[in-house]
């Protein structure tokens, strides 16, 4: 290809190592210097002072980073440009927790924070090729060491972020990633990669870096050694050969004031929301600082043909100029405060029939006009609008169907890179459930096409209101005959659950389950004969009622007196009120003299620890996952959507459940603590079982919903490598599960945790293992929420690299 007028007379003087090469207008830092947070000493400036390296306010803590520093009117508007570790948590300095950055003696940039009696410490820069006498905040933005003579031999131009500044360039292999929002600079959902074939491409970053998933490419494949460089001089950003310093591509054409070239300072930043910007901070000669930052140029031109901005099961329309997310028909936001999180299907989905039949008794179609999408299609074919709608409704794997002009082309769920086009006069078809309301299922979006209605003949409706008719007259009498005693019976229900609900001490509005004599328990479990399991209160027994139609599990209480009544009062508080399909169901109780006994429905499948420790096959990986979902949802219900939440205290595989559909559920309340509705934390003994009890029960502290993140942080794991956290079987290195998994993690090499060659999805697997890891977490306010554990494990949120666990957990 050739040279665009001598190269741009070689791109204004074009020089990959611009950055590396200056320390001229630069203040060094010398070995020992340090810089704290929340004081007038937390950073190292350049020399112009149009940059700043060291700590700056993110969130409630500090992350250490690079800023340039501007105004907007008669307000600082610092803009960061980079950050250290990125992804770990904000450091939150305290009296406690003394935080310093400073260029060690041996030549390490290094971060410390003294918590409590353990010191922490992070390296943020060090080199490998020579000793460093020296550190410098550059005028060009570029945080570099020195050695003894002068020469750099680190520079934070070597390792972007988000961000590459006038006079740096991005090599081959290099990659520009998002943060995650304007406030927090972790790692985003987009990144610029320049790839080894020669080709800059946009990709969201949870995909296959495919050319369907791309929505901006350079078209430069094919030509190697190609670097990026943003032109320090007139902001161009272009890709240069580094052999030939050839210019094969000027991006960015627009170009800048040359005339203000030593006063402006350009940036080419990957944006929260994926696009591609070059920015301009010219001077303000006033005052002496750089002005708010000019957008220069930006691509794409439309902020919806970024693939994925709105997330999963959603799409995207602009509003003011502005990418505006809505949720596809049949599924509701992941996060409402956050509508770029996706959605997820409002509906559980029955089981197919055989052949890929779908039973479309269970559905309906949503139609929507203007509907434009990028993907590959799971089935292309042509046929007529109509068939193309039956097609989508009739199989099972079809979540949507789009039909432009004859063809039709149908997408598995979950739905991805969605954007309704006014331009486009395609039509989608939505398969959504037809026991959802109207608004889960338009979301309030306007449907061109009203929902599928089957109409009857008017003989079946004549038929239907004669037979309605018929039961309303028939009722009114039974209720007639029957009143009286049912009356009666009823007042003496109350009287009875009166008193012995004075007795227990619980509300009455507490109790809506029905209420069992002993005789009738002792029958239906044929004299208590078959034994389930057994706990340290008492045992569990098979039992049936309604003649052997309906099994149920009786729960008798034989610890008695004190333990066993606190234990009783724990397990119907802690579930009398409580409905959730991952909780086993509480369906009554028995209550006479000394005797105290819990009516549950029959889990048939045995607990997760059988599954897991017993049995010669373990469930697959998928099931797995699905199981940790599941006790997941279970948990964010009691924490986080009861009326009084409710720390559980035990969670472990021996409860957690397995219903006839190999459903997991949590059981086993009686160590339950209820708080009130404006309490956090509570006081309470040690409860639990050994191996699953967080760090914070052995130190006497106030205990939080956290202590049941951090068991099932641990029962995670276990899912994980299908073992017990504590097992003396298997070699030194390997008997704290908890351990062993973050060795593998830290040296990548996860496959050791899958035994017997199964086949896994590796994404799945780390983050799985990075969940567990981050649930584990010594410190409470590092696990996170049971709301965060759930968006994790579906893939709705990244998960950020956790750090080492401690103490109990190692």
């Amino acid at each position: 290809m050739a040279s665009i007028g001598i190269a741009i007379l070689l791109f204004s003087l074009y020089s990959p190592c611009k950055g590396a090469q200056q320390n001229n207008n630069s203040s060094h830092i010398r070995l020992g210097s340090s810089i704290f947070p929340e004081t007038r000493n937390s950073s190292w400036p350049s020399a112009s002072g149009q940059f700043e390296f060291g700590f700056y306010q993110q969130g409630s803590g500090f992350a250490v980073g690079i800023w340039l520093v501007g105004v907007d009117g008669n307000t600082t508007v610092n803009t960061t440009v980079w950050t250290a570790n990125r992804d770990d948590p904000p450091l939150l300095p305290s009296p406690n927790n003394t935080v310093q950055l400073q260029l060690a003696n041996d030549g390490k940039l290094v971060l410390t924070s003294d918590q409590g009696h353990k010191k922490v410490t992070k390296v943020i820069a060090s080199a490998t090729n020579g000793y460093v006498s020296s550190a410098s905040m550059l005028d060009s933005g570029n945080f570099v060491l020195f050695d003894e003579n002068n020469k750099v031999i680190w520079e934070s131009f070597s390792h972007p972020t988000d961000t590459i500044l006038g006079g740096q360039t991005l090599p081959a292999g290099g990659q520009l990633v998002s943060s995650l929002s304007d406030a927090d600079h972790s790692t985003g959902h987009f990144h610029l990669n320049l790839q080894l074939d020669g080709n800059l491409v946009l990709y969201p970053t949870n995909s296959e870096n495919s050319p369907v998933d791309a929505y901006y490419a350079s078209g430069t494949n094919g030509i190697l050694n190609l670097h990026l460089y943003l032109n320090s001089t007139d902001g161009r950003l272009a890709l240069i050969n580094t052999t030939s310093s050839e210019v094969y591509s000027v991006i960015n054409l627009g170009g800048g004031n040359d005339d203000l070239a030593n006063n402006t300072v350009y940036r080419a930043t990957v944006s929260v929301n994926g696009v591609l910007r070059v920015y301009s901070h010219q001077m303000d000669p006033d005052k002496g600082k750089l002005q708010a930052p000019v957008i220069m140029w930006y691509t794409p031109d439309d902020p919806c043909d970024v693939n994925g901005v709105c997330g999963l099961n959603s799409y995207c329309t602009l509003n003011d100029a502005q990418p505006d997310c809505h949720c596809l028909p049949g599924s509701d936001y992941a996060d409402p405060n956050s509508m770029t999180m996706g959605c997820l299907r409002n509906y559980s989905e029955p089981a197919c029939a055989a052949g890929g039949k779908e039973n479309t008794t269970f559905y309906d179609i949503v139609t929507m006009e203007n509907m434009a999408w990028v993907d590959t299609p799971d089935f292309e074919a042509t046929m007529t609008i109509e068939e193309c709608k039956r097609s989508c409704l009739e199989d099972c794997n079809c979540g949507a169907a789009l039909f432009e002009q004859t063809k039709c082309m149908k997408h598995k769920p979950p739905l991805r890179y969605w954007r309704r086009d006014l331009q486009k006069s395609n039509t989608a078809f939505f398969k959504v459930s037809n026991l959802t309301s109207p608004e889960s299922k338009n979301n309030g979006t306007e449907t061109k096409e009203p929902t599928t209605v089957i109409i009857r003949s008017k003989k079946v409706i004549v038929q239907i209101l004669v037979l309605t008719l018929g039961l309303i007259l028939f009722s009114c009498v039974a209720l007639a005959i029957s009143g009286f005693y049912i009356f009666k019976i009823r007042v003496l229900r109350y009287k009875r659950l009166t008193e012995v609900n004075g007795n227990l001490g619980l509300a009455d509005e507490e109790l809506t389950m029905r209420v069992f004599s002993y005789n009738e328990l002792k029958r239906a479990t044929n004299g208590f004969k078959q034994e389930l399991g057994k706990g340290s209160f008492g045992a569990v027994y098979k039992g049936a009622l309604n003649r052997g139609k309906k099994l149920i599990a009786v729960k008798r209480l034989e610890k008695l007196v004190e333990e066993g009544e606190r234990e009783f009062r724990a397990e119907m508080q802690a579930i009398g009120r409580t409905h959730h399909k991952n909780l086993v169901r509480l369906l009554g109780y028995s209550v006479e003299d000394s005797k105290r006994l819990l009516v549950y429905e029959y889990m048939s499948n045995g607990s997760l620890a059988d599954l897991l420790f017993k049995k010669e096959w373990h469930p697959a990986w998928d099931e797995r996952v699905r199981i940790a979902v599941d006790v997941a949802r279970g948990l964010l219900y009691l924490h986080e959507e009861c009326k009084s939440p409710v720390i559980h205290c035990d969670i472990k595989p021996q409860n957690i459940l397995m219903d006839e559909f190999w459903n997991a559920k949590i059981s086993d309340f009686g160590l339950a603590k209820l708080l009130m509705p404006d309490q956090t934390r509570t006081f309470t003994g040690i409860r639990g079982t050994r191996g699953y009890l967080a760090p914070e029960w052995q130190k006497n502290n106030p205990i939080s919903v956290k202590a049941d993140i951090y068991s099932f942080g641990i029962v995670l794991l276990e899912l994980v490598c299908c073992r017990r956290n504590l097992d003396v079987s298997v070699r030194a290195e390997e008997i704290v599960l908890s351990t062993w998994i973050y060795k593998c993690f830290v040296s990548r090499e996860l496959h050791k945790l899958i035994v017997g060659g199964e086949e896994v999805n590796k994404k799945s697997l780390e983050n799985m293992v990075k969940v567990g890891l981050w649930c584990i977490q010594d410190e409470p306010a590092l696990r996170p929420s049971m709301k965060s554990v759930v968006l994790m494990l579906q893939g709705i949120t990244d998960i950020s690299i956790p750090p080492c666990p401690t103490t109990a957990s190692m």
